[in-house]
């Protein structure tokens, strides 16, 4: 790529052709041009990376202009800078890979190049001087927003630019302490730091980068692109957690393993669950239909073959726009050991979305499956799920932490010290978690057998035996507060299992439903007998 290719790209090609415009009879005149277009067309095609010949083949298109408010405008620059072009002509051979996937992106076709996003001020915390300009490594939401401010402030708005927030609580108590100690030390840290937080919480949640002097970043806190990271300009998040530079690529955003960064594992499986799912397979079965690289991408209009992440939390539909908020599609908050309602959650987080109501996100979403399924599908559906969650909330999860609360004067003081501190928290964080998300996205499995049934075995195998154990050593204590708490303790724990949900546990089942059971296991013995002695005939 040279540097009169990138000054050039914004200019006129007409008015080299007509200049050379004469008498000559018109048919030669024509060819003329048409000689003079293709050798315009062969030396730019041959000055462009190798993506980019390729993206030029199919046209351009810009994003909105930094310059115009108009809805659907193009973000564009009528020729990339001086710094830009000087950028380019060293990043060509120092960093290839980078300069490729850049001259692939909407940002190479628009003239927006490295300083029009990385240039700083001196005076900003983490701007440092490279070949004579001053740049931060970090392009934070902040600078995106120049050209994209509308998808910036619905980030921000979201529950995505918060998770940083979760530094601090009782998962990064595991992480930090339980799992880790202060062995990582960094001019940042130099107390020390645990390497798991960071390699593990920080990659997927964000952490506060940390600059040093002269502008360069701690190593503990950079390199991170979890999407709530706290930059050092103040802003809340990463762009690039989704959008992954430098090509940035719309078809890739839009792919479910994006999400799956993150969400993925024991306790939120959504990658998992969506592969499992008859969303997920429809889409692995037709991805050559999915048109990921429209720019429009509308399901039902674009697309009919499969949804992904993107079609259901935020891309358009014939209805709605797209949304970087996404949350405002969804009706259950499924992170708590109980699930609450979204408006409560974002109200927690000072949030505008708490005036949101669940009922107008879950009519959000009811518009975005409206393209593919009936109003009687979508509420069958969400009848199903919501019921999952009654029982999960009303069967375990509600008794368990009542029980938890009234085991704490039984406990050792530190956290995790106990062994029903585990129990309870893989109960609700991974189990319960699971068998939430698995009914939230049609994953059965996920749902039932790493879900639900996780959820029964540990309570019943685990967490009631846990109980009966510190009720036993409290009331042989010779404390009176011990023996006073593990009264209390076995006063809930026997009308818990006296209720309906639980008596099965002490065989006080109601005969009535004993003797249905009874009869159903007889009635499907029957069947299979039937159909083994018709085989063997």
């Amino acid at each position: 790529m040279t540097n009169a290719h990138f000054t050039n790209r914004g200019g006129d090609a007409s008015s080299s052709i007509s200049a050379r415009r004469c008498n000559a009879p018109f048919h030669q005149v024509m060819a003329l041009l048409a000689a003079v277009v293709m050798l315009v067309a062969l030396f730019a095609l041959l000055a462009l990376p190798t993506y980019a010949q390729e993206a030029a083949a199919q046209g351009e298109v810009h994003g909105p202009s930094p310059q115009s408010s108009v809805p659907g405008a193009g973000y564009f620059l009528p020729q990339l800078s001086p710094e830009s072009v000087a950028c380019a002509e060293c990043h060509k051979t120092q960093s290839p890979s980078i300069y490729e996937e850049w001259g692939a992106s909407k940002h190479f076709r628009g003239n927006i190049g490295c300083m029009e996003c990385h240039r700083a001020n001196k005076e900003d915390a983490d701007a440092w001087l490279h070949e004579g300009q001053y740049i931060s490594t970090i392009v934070s939401p902040r600078d995106c927003a120049r050209c994209h401010a509308r998808e910036v402030e619905e980030f921000a708005n979201s529950h995505h630019s918060k998770a940083a927030r979760i530094l601090g609580s009782l998962d990064n108590t595991l992480a930090e302490v339980v799992e880790g100690n202060h062995g990582m030390v960094t001019p940042a840290f130099p107390e020390g730091v645990s390497a798991a937080a960071v390699n593990g919480c920080w990659q997927c949640h964000g952490t506060e980068v940390k600059v040093l002097p002269g502008g360069k970043l701690d190593p503990a806190t950079w390199p991170n692109t979890g999407i709530g990271r706290i930059n050092p300009d103040g802003s809340e998040g990463s762009c690039s957690a989704c959008h992954s530079r430098h090509q940035f690529s719309v078809e890739q955003v839009r792919q479910p393993e994006n999400c799956g960064k993150c969400h993925m594992g024991p306790d939120h499986p959504q990658i998992e669950i969506y592969n499992e799912s008859k969303h997920g397979i429809a889409f692995r079965a037709n991805i050559n239909k999915m048109n990921l690289g429209n720019a429009k991408w509308i399901v039902g209009e674009d697309y009919s073959a499969a949804p992904t992440c993107a079609t259901c939390h935020m891309s358009a539909t014939k209805n709605m726009p797209v949304t970087h908020d996404v949350g405002m599609r969804i009706s259950w908050n499924n992170r708590p050991a109980i699930s609450v309602r979204p408006e409560v959650a974002d109200a927690k987080l000072g949030l505008p979305g708490k005036d949101v109501s669940w009922q107008q996100r879950r009519e959000n979403m009811k518009q975005v499956c409206l393209s593919c399924h009936n109003v009687n599908f979508f509420d069958g559906f969400y009848k199903q799920y919501d019921e999952l969650l009654n029982l999960y909330h009303e069967k375990f999860a509600k008794p368990g932490l009542d029980l938890m609360a009234a085991a704490k004067p039984l406990l050792k003081p530190v956290e995790f010290s106990n062994n029903i501190e585990w129990t309870w928290y893989e109960i609700w964080h991974h189990e319960g978690r699971r068998a939430r998300h698995g009914a939230s996205m049609m994953g059965p499995d996920i749902t039932h057998w790493h879900g639900t049934y996780e959820v029964a075995k540990h309570f019943y195998t685990d967490f009631i035996p846990e109980l009966e154990e510190l009720i036993s050593k409290g009331l042989a204590s010779d404390d009176p507060k011990k023996v006073e708490a593990a009264t209390m303790l076995q006063g809930k724990l026997d009308a818990m299992l006296n209720s309906d949900n639980h008596k099965w546990y002490i065989n006080k089942m109601d005969p009535e439903e004993v003797a249905a059971r009874k009869k159903r296991q007889q009635e499907f013995n029957a069947r299979y007998e039937s159909t083994t002695e018709a085989k063997s005939k």
